[in-house]
Formats: structure tokens, C-alpha cells, sequence
């Protein structure tokens, strides 16, 4: 007979089971609402705030909840380069989130505080799931699984290497994103360069390559679970793009045959 689960434990993988189900119900409901941000932004969303303190807001919480969450932890994950190296592999994504990306964005944009609001909260309870599980549930209930070896695994090897890969595909996306138009210049035009030769929302592949990299080099349920409610939030939301692209540029679109967010798939 196996043994049961620890409660503490059980317990985290049944909050992670709901959260999952949770992106299942964000995936399938966004395919029918936009979600209310960037490019799909209506006055319907309500009152909103600028785009430069919305993303600071939204991202800066989980930069410093994880680091929190390694620095308090008791099993001295402060010492062991497995524990440092995903801190700062994810903390890397987040301070470019927070202090740096918010900071290059052009123009006077707005961000509903609903959408603000609702994405605070998702950042920290990924926050607490990623901290939780890597900085004080795995020393204590696998304190093996992450030993001084791990990072001479071919997980953590190719899930760095692809987690890099997703991250300059994504910034260089928003690079292109931010310089599609001249200053003054008030035009719409489809973004060309990078991976945005092959998908509409290269920055969206990306981050979801980045998190498909972290849940391989932790190989854990909670970086599964950043990965999969990634892509139940940025699948549906570049299907939109899509769709408006191809309204708003249909004879380029249509010669290009571009794809959504996977290249040459979907």
C-alpha cells in the first residue's frame, strides 16, 4: 500500500488541481470575452490607469513575494545553487517585468484596474505556488530531488536553455512592438520582424515558452501549473489578435499565412 501524502502536501496539490481547473474555466471564457487590455481595451472595462503604473503594479508583487518566500525559507535553500539559480532565473523575468518594461512603453496607454486588479492576484497565488513548492515544500518532502547534481541534469539543462530562448523572444517582440511606428506617426501597421514572421503574437510565444522551460528545469507540478495557466490566459488572448490583424490588414495577412502564437501550427 503507498503511503499517504503528507497533509501539508496533499494539501498543496489539491490547491494546485484548482487552480488548474480555474485556467480551464480563464481558457474557455476567453474565447468568447476579450480580455479588456492593450490592444483590446474598450471603455467597458471601466475606470483604468496608466499603462506604465498598471504593469509596475501588476509585476513588482511577485518579484518580491518569491524572493521573500527563498529568503525565510528554514532549510537553507540561501546556500545550494539549485534553490539560487531558480530564484534568479525567475526573479530575472519579473525585475525586467517590473522595473524595465513598464518604464520603455511609448505613449499614454491605459490599463482597466479590474484587469490590474485581477492579474495581482494571479501573480501572487502563482507566487505563493512557485516559493512554496521550490523554497519550503520540496527541501522537506524531497530534499534529494533538488541536490547540488541538479544543475548537471539534462531537466534543468534543456528547461534553462529553452527558458532563455523564451525570454529574448519575448523582449525582442516587445522591442518590435515598441517601434513599429515613427514618433508623431498615428498609423497601424502589422509588426514584421522576429518571430512576428511567423505568429501575430510572437511575445505571447515567448512567455509561454519561458514557463514551458521553468516547469522542465524544476520538473515540478506548480511550474506545470504556471505553464499551463499561461497558456489558458495568452492562447485565447492571441487568437483575438489575430482575428483584428487579419481584419485590419487582410490582403498582407492573407499572403503571409501567419499562425497565432505557434509557429506553423496554430
Amino acid at each position: 500500500m503507498m503511503n499517504k501524502l503528507p497533509i501539508e502536501l496533499a494539501t498543496f496539490y489539491n490547491f494546485l488541481f484548482i487552480m488548474a481547473l480555474i485556467g480551464l474555466v480563464v481558457f474557455i471564457a476567453l474565447y468568447f470575452v476579450d480580455a479588456g487590455y492593450g490592444k483590446m481595451r474598450t471603455e467597458k472595462w471601466g475606470p483604468a490607469i496608466n499603462n506604465k503604473v498598471g504593469w509596475f503594479l501588476m509585476e513588482m508583487p511577485v518579484f518580491l513575494l518569491v524572493l521573500y518566500l527563498w529568503a525565510i525559507s528554514p532549510y537553507g535553500v540561501t546556500r545550494h545553487s539549485p534553490y539560487v539559480l531558480f530564484l534568479l532565473l525567475f526573479e530575472f523575468h519579473y525585475f525586467q517585468r517590473s522595473f524595465v518594461f513598464p518604464f520603455l512603453l511609448k505613449g499614454n496607454g491605459k490599463m482597466p484596474i479590474v484587469i490590474m486588479f485581477l492579474s495581482v492576484m494571479w501573480n501572487i497565488v502563482n507566487g505563493y505556488a512557485q516559493g512554496w513548492w521550490l523554497f519550503h515544500l520540496a527541501p522537506l518532502y524531497c530534499p534529494q530531488m533538488y541536490s547540488e547534481a541538479w544543475i548537471c541534469d539534462p531537466r534543468f539543462i534543456a528547461g534553462t536553455a529553452i527558458f532563455i530562448i523564451g525570454w529574448c523572444i519575448n523582449v525582442h517582440s516587445d522591442h518590435v512592438i515598441r517601434h513599429l511606428r515613427e514618433p508623431g506617426d498615428t498609423n497601424h501597421y502589422l509588426p514584421k520582424k522576429g518571430m512576428y514572421r511567423y505568429v501575430t503574437s510572437a511575445n505571447y510565444l515567448g512567455e509561454i515558452t519561458e514557463w514551458l522551460g521553468f516547469a522542465i528545469l524544476t520538473w515540478s507540478l506548480a511550474g506545470a501549473l504556471f505553464f499551463w495557466f499561461s497558456c489558458c490566459n495568452l492562447v485565447p488572448r492571441a487568437h483575438s489578435i489575430y482575428n483584428k490583424y487579419a481584419a485590419e490588414f487582410a490582403d498582407e495577412f492573407d499572403r503571409k499565412q501567419l499562425k497565432r502564437i505557434i509557429p506553423f501550427i496554430y
